[in-house]
């Protein structure tokens, strides 16, 4: 200890350091053509995603974003990562989408392009997490239950 305490009045006055536990360092994750993967999902939908540095070109299941979400909305959703990260036009984006409808699979690539991101700048993830692009939203379709319409309506009541 550098200094002595001949008291517990000096005690309180002394300065504390806090004390912090070790962050954990995040290494950056990349194959051996440079680019991060990982999978997104959002209802049904499940979304492989690889991202490499490049000029901004998102492909969806061999066509350009534009063709595959012709939906200016969906778009959005997909451009949201790179918002947020600042990193706009910066990354080439190849994904490929199964399951679902359209808006689903619009949210798994948002979500598969956030954690490939987070893989490939570690430094991205705090933005990437505070925005909740980290998180799986887990809201499914309820199943069907067996003596009704659907999950919850019931038949059409019949008096007669």
């Amino acid at each position: 200890m550098a200094t002595e305490l001949s008291s517990f009045a000096e005690l309180k006055k002394a300065p504390m350091a806090p004390v912090q536990a070790p962050a954990a360092v995040r290494e950056k994750e990349v194959d051996a053509q440079g680019r991060a993967y990982a999978t997104g999902r959002r209802k049904n939908a499940v979304a492989r995603v690889w991202v490499k540095p490049g000029t901004g070109k998102i492909t969806v299941n061999g066509r350009d974003q534009k063709v595959y979400f012709a939906r200016p909305t969906q778009q959005m959703v997909i451009q949201q990562p790179f918002d947020v990260s600042q990193r706009r036009d910066q990354f080439d984006v190849i994904a490929t989408v199964s399951g679902g409808g359209l808006s689903g699979q619009a949210g798994a690539v948002r979500h598969g392009i956030a954690q490939a991101l987070a893989k490939f700048e570690p430094g991205l993830r705090g933005a990437m997490k505070s925005n909740g692009f980290l998180t799986r939203d887990p809201r499914v379709v309820e199943r069907k239950k067996y003596g009704r319409a659907g999950a919850r309506r019931r038949f059409q009541f019949s008096k007669r």
